[in-house]
């Protein structure tokens, strides 16, 4: 199992620069972008609200669980089978 982040994608649409965000959350630049690039390996619950607030969005817009490639697709409801 992983877990992507699609913080670039929720910076596009406000047009917003990890330099803009970190200041608003303040936090580092480089801590904005390990985040974004998917190197984090743990995200604080504040941070996590604090880019909520500012990008308004909700946690899942932020974060998402993608299946390993070869799970076993029967495992995950509402995943597609082949037969």
């Amino acid at each position: 199992m992983s877990i992507v982040i699609d913080l670039d994608v929720e910076l596009a649409r406000r047009k917003m620069s990890v330099a803009d965000l970190a200041a608003a959350i303040d936090i580092t630049p480089v801590n904005v972008s390990v985040l974004k690039n998917g190197r984090a390996k743990a995200v604080r619950f504040s941070t996590l609200d604090a880019i909520c607030r500012v990008l308004e969005c909700q946690p899942g817009d932020i974060l998402r669980w993608v299946p390993d490639d070869g799970a076993d697709a029967s495992a995950h409801p509402g995943a597609e089978t082949s037969a």
